[in-house]
């Protein structure tokens, strides 16, 4: 498990991620899983990038675009952002 503060991040992005995808699909936050793929809710590649550049936009991350195959749930990519976030240990996004 994490620190106290990678866990905060990665929970800031969960949450904001949710939210995101509430607004895209105009779904409930309640009917957002974090563990479903985002495929299973419709949400291509031209949703994908307009997720990616509002994640450009509000956190300055530049996301490649197979970023989404290889992070495909609201958990898998606010882990990943939350890791490329943490200071100590962020790399190339």
């Amino acid at each position: 498990m994490g620190t106290p503060e990678s866990v905060g991040r990665e929970r800031a992005f969960r949450d904001w991620l949710i939210d995101r995808l509430s607004l895209y699909l105009q779904r409930s936050r309640n009917d957002i899983a974090v563990n479903v793929p985002f495929a299973e809710y419709g949400l291509d590649s031209v949703a994908a990038l307009s997720l990616f550049g509002d994640i450009e936009d509000e956190f300055g991350f530049y996301l490649e675009p197979t970023v989404a195959w290889d992070h495909p749930t609201v958990a898998a990519l606010a882990a990943f952002l939350a890791e490329q976030s943490d200071p100590a240990t962020a790399g190339s996004l």
